[in-house]
């Protein structure tokens, strides 16, 4: 018998990409769906009978039917900054999964999301949690907190920043709490979902070690052997220069990042990793496996 499919929308990004790892470690095939099914081939390597490619796009019927026929399981995973699509899409994609006959529904989110929240990109990720549970019943609803590992947009970037400024700027005083979780273990987990029925419909992943932004930052900057000068900037202040960002080319700084650095993403939830049987990656062995590979890339370099 051929093995269950699991068609993965958003199978390219940063979460996406590492559940499509850890379901074919579990010998389950994968459908990858994404706009664009070329890039994710050379992300992901040539088709073979458990994984396939396939054309999708959430704010499009046709695709997205085509993509979800004959899954027994389908995952949301896609996380642009777009509120249409975590509500509209959400929805289409939950709607068309129960119509397909899709036997299970996971729907990746994020800590903190809130139908009341005066941020309409947080406001919006909880009308699309709403969505899909009316359109798929016993959906289930995973919400990460800031996930880190080789490629991310965090731990890197603070990094990266570390290195060429003398004076590090906080979010506020930097005392939002952040529970870092490794994208691995949030893969796992999703994964593991697909082999059992979820007990509850919601889940927050966090880390470890629940850290302060501010103390995040120095144990980062411990790492790295740096002392650096860490100044608090309002969020005002922040959330002028996101506005500002838009003008400008490239991927900048959003508003919506400053929105999601003002409230705390911080697990509360019964429903956890270890739950799930998934034991928290601390977060200081990815700073320091993060933090060394400059250095390490640096020596192969030089020896060659």
């Amino acid at each position: 018998m051929s093995a269950p499919t699991v068609a993965v929308f958003g199978g390219t990004g940063f979460l996406g990409h590492n559940i499509v790892a850890h379901l074919r470690t579990k010998g389950l095939a994968v459908r990858v769906v994404a706009r664009h099914p070329g890039r994710a081939e050379r992300m992901l390597g040539e088709p073979r009978p458990e994984l396939s490619y396939q054309t999708g796009d959430l704010l499009d019927e046709r695709s997205t039917a085509a993509a979800i026929e004959g899954a027994y399981m389908v995952v949301n995973a896609v996380s642009l900054y777009a509120e249409r699509v975590h509500v509209e899409g959400a929805r289409r994609v939950a709607r068309l999964s129960a119509r397909h006959g899709a036997e299970r529904f996971v729907q990746i989110s994020g800590i903190g999301a809130d139908t009341r929240s005066r941020s309409r990109y947080i406001r919006t990720r909880g009308e699309g949690e709403l969505a899909v549970r009316n359109e798929f019943s016993g959906a289930v609803v995973v919400r990460p907190a800031v996930m880190c590992g080789p490629g991310d947009a965090f731990l890197t970037k603070i990094s990266q920043l570390l290195r060429i400024l003398p004076v590090f700027p906080l979010f506020g005083d930097g005392g939002t709490r952040l529970e870092p979780v490794f994208v691995g273990d949030v893969a796992e987990a999703v994964t593991l979902l697909a082999e059992r029925s979820a007990p509850l419909p919601t889940y927050e992943f966090g880390g470890a070690h629940v850290y302060t932004y501010r103390e995040l930052v120095v144990a980062i900057a411990r790492a790295l052997s740096l002392r650096r000068y860490l100044v608090s900037v309002p969020f005002p202040v922040w959330k002028a220069m996101a506005i500002a960002a838009q003008t400008l080319p490239g991927q900048g700084l959003t508003l919506n990042q400053v929105e999601l650095m003002e409230q705390d993403t911080v697990a509360t939830g019964p429903g956890n990793l270890q739950e799930l049987g998934v034991v928290p990656t601390p977060i200081a062995h990815l700073v320091t496996a993060l933090t060394s590979r400059p250095a390490a890339e640096a020596s192969r370099s030089a020896s060659r």
